[in-house]
């Protein structure tokens, strides 16, 4: 018998019992729907965390933290293979006081090194990185936070109304501020030391040259000043200058932190610049190694949730089973004349297994539909339900995806639903090659 006929003679009889195989297949759908639809949760937030963590930030980054007794050999660490640049920032215990115009902010003082900052990429919005110690940079909401005096008064009756109300100003906040360009001006600063209320007299002029880029996220604000690592030692003699008491001068060690990130050449060089940092006694942190523990917690989530839905395909399996089980029965006679005409044993096990694959493989491509539909209108639907509940817009802003199924996921499915499929239609094809000629042919039409 060629192919193309067994194909007609299983077609001719699913059509025979039509509501049996639709109510088999709709089983084997639901079944296959709810295996992938359960295992698409596990993949979509995977996937909504993994990009929480790489926003705003770097993978080829790796922050290195050593005893704070012992000073860090950066230049050691530039001379290590595969690493591309060390951007040594400082966080100084200092806050400047900013003067612009009529115009006032106070932010805490950075410092980097902006010639390494060139090297590995450094962007922003608007301007250039400072090629001189008396350029810097400023984040990308310090000009809305440069308020007059007027603005400041209005900046705490806002405040004020949101804390009574319980909700947010920013909207309003963001019509304060200057509103027009910094690149190209000159802001005057005053240090003032975190344990006194009052700043250094000394003044210094910076220009403006640069705005750092805009944050990833919506609700980080970069209210901050970036000045060159050159001005360390200038900073801490301004410092100890406006100490009356000497014994009260803090160390320049205390005064300063260091925040050191190594940049490796590229993504496979990572794990081997972070292996070298660990045998020289540095803490390290990249956000690959975040990303490897998320991976295995999720694997073991995601098999969870495929051992589930393959219960429910299993159960589905049953239907399978009685459906080819019935063929069987209701068609001895038919196998007996097929025997007797001298059709092989494999040729009828075949026949009865490519009948449950048929209904294995219409329900797993209806189920397939059916799951990236659901998939569809859980992602689309489930941040609006949950906004509303809550009285608020963050799932909606958040961009959560609590569905997504990538083609893995569909061969995965596909092949456990068919196989699951095909086993459940053995026995039944294995019982109809065993069926003795005579008695079938003996049996009652």
């Amino acid at each position: 018998m060629l192919f193309k006929d067994q194909v007609d003679f299983v077609r001719q009889h699913l059509k025979k019992n039509r509501l049996r195989v639709f109510t088999t297949v709709l089983a084997t759908t639901m079944g296959c729907a709810f295996l992938i639809v359960l295992a698409s949760i596990g993949f979509g937030l995977q996937g909504s965390m993994e990009r929480e963590i790489l926003t705003d930030q770097k993978l080829t980054e790796i922050e290195v933290h050593g005893d704070p007794q012992k000073k860090i050999d950066v230049d050691a660490i530039r001379k290590m293979e595969n690493v591309r640049a060390v951007v040594e920032k400082t966080n100084a215990q200092l806050s400047a006081n900013v003067k612009f115009e009529e115009r006032t902010n106070s932010v805490p003082v950075n410092m980097t090194e902006f010639d390494n900052e060139e090297k590995v990429g450094s962007k922003l919005s608007e301007g250039r990185l400072p090629q001189n110690s008396d350029e810097i940079v400023v984040g990308y909401h310090f000009a809305e936070n440069l308020l007059s005096k007027a603005e400041l008064k209005e900046q705490e009756k806002l405040n004020e109304e949101s804390a009574e109300n319980d909700t947010t100003s920013t909207k309003q906040a963001k019509k304060l501020g200057y509103k027009e360009s910094l690149v190209g001006k000159t802001i005057s600063v005053k240090l003032q030391d975190y344990d006194n209320d009052k700043a250094i007299n000394k003044e210094l002029t910076f220009k403006v040259v640069g705005v750092s880029e805009k944050p990833a996220k919506d609700w980080l604000i970069k209210n901050t000043i970036l000045f060159s690592h050159e001005l360390k030692g200038e900073f801490y003699n301004i410092y100890k200058a406006s100490v009356k008491d000497s014994k009260n001068i803090k160390a320049e060690k205390d005064m300063f932190y260091p925040e050191i990130k190594v940049h490796a050449t590229n993504l496979e060089a990572v794990k081997g610049v972070i292996a070298k940092l660990k045998d020289k006694g540095l803490s390290v942190y990249s956000v690959t190694e975040q990303l490897d523990d998320i991976n295995v917690i999720f694997l073991a989530f995601k098999v969870g949730l495929i051992f589930v839905g393959t219960i429910a395909v299993l159960i589905a399996s049953i239907g399978i089973f009685n459906t080819m089980t019935m063929a069987v029965t209701e068609r001895t006679r038919e196998i007996g004349v097929m025997k007797a005409i001298g059709a092989s044993p494999k040729l009828i096990q075949r026949l009865f297994l490519m009948e449950s694959a048929w209904i294995g493989i219409l329900g797993t491509a209806i189920a397939i539909v059916i799951s990236y539909g659901i998939s569809f209108l859980s992602n689309w639907l489930l941040p609006i339900i949950i906004d509303m509940a809550t009285d608020s817009n963050q799932f909606q802003e958040a961009d959560i995806v609590f569905s997504d199924i990538p083609w893995q996921l569909i061969l995965v499915a596909s092949t456990i639903s068919i196989g699951v499929a095909l086993l459940s239609g053995w026995r039944p094809a294995r019982k109809a090659t065993k069926i003795d000629v005579i008695q079938a042919l003996r049996q009652e039409l």
